[in-house]
């Protein structure tokens, strides 16, 4: 294992939860430190949803790189932007299905 271990940034819809726990857990097994979004059980406010995708966008700061998790090539506008605010910031992106 290096002296840092990489960070990866794990970006999806929250349709993907299940898909996204398993990528954590893949990659953590793998010696990556990983920073995901936020699971809420119940609906948030509009407030809240523009907070946490803020603080998304800071995660993608702290990474290494954004692994997309992407089952069927689905890619929302959500997670459309912040791969957008990734390429701006040199983040390496990467898709777990063809886009």
């Amino acid at each position: 294992m290096p002296d840092r271990p990489e960070i990866v940034c794990i970006c999806g819809s929250s349709r993907f939860v299940d898909q996204m726990r398993t990528a954590n857990r893949d990659l953590a097994f793998a010696g990556v430190i990983v920073v995901a979004p936020v699971e809420a059980d119940e609906l948030i406010t509009n407030e809240q949803k523009t907070a946490l995708g803020v603080l998304h966008l800071r995660r993608i700061d702290l990474a290494d790189r954004v692994l997309v998790v992407n089952p069927g090539g689905y890619v929302g506008e959500s997670t459309s932007r912040e791969v957008a605010y990734a390429h701006a910031t040199g983040k390496p992106v990467s898709f777990t299905d063809p886009v």
